[in-house]
């Protein structure tokens, strides 16, 4: 099974794991990083290191950012460059986390980089235009 790693900015992947265990149940081979203030990239390596040595990241590994270009992109970028095994989603929400949890048992790294990608976008989704829709619909 594909490891999953978040990355995030301050305590979000943290909360982010925690509250996909509320609805999904807790997951194995999956960890967070958190990015501190305070903190360099140096940091992150280390912390992303020692959570590749845990995790079992035989089948690859995801990794789910917050920022293209932010800092736990940038050092996961640094360890995945040139590793065929592992990738990097940038803009991680709970329903993309949801729909890859989902996926995992059965679905090959490139495959849960789709599925991150596309329940990414179609989870957005605004209310009024939801509603203008249905009413379209009931005419």
């Amino acid at each position: 099974m594909v490891a999953i790693i978040i990355g995030t900015h301050g305590n979000f992947s943290e909360e982010l794991v925690k509250s996909s265990e509320m609805i999904f149940g807790q997951q194995e081979n999956v960890g967070y990083v958190t990015f501190k203030p305070g903190e360099g990239s140096d940091d992150l390596m280390d912390k992303y290191t020692k959570l590749l040595n845990k995790l079992d990241t035989e089948d690859g590994v995801l990794f789910l950012v917050d920022l293209f270009g932010g800092s736990p992109f940038n050092a996961a970028s640094r360890i995945a460059i040139g590793k065929e095994n592992m990738d990097i989603i940038t803009g991680v929400n709970l329903p993309m986390l949801l729909e890859v949890y989902g996926s995992r048992s059965f679905s090959n790294l490139q495959e849960l980089v789709n599925i991150a990608k596309n329940s990414g976008v179609e989870s957005i989704k605004a209310f009024k235009e939801i509603m203008n829709s249905q009413e379209e619909d009931d005419l």
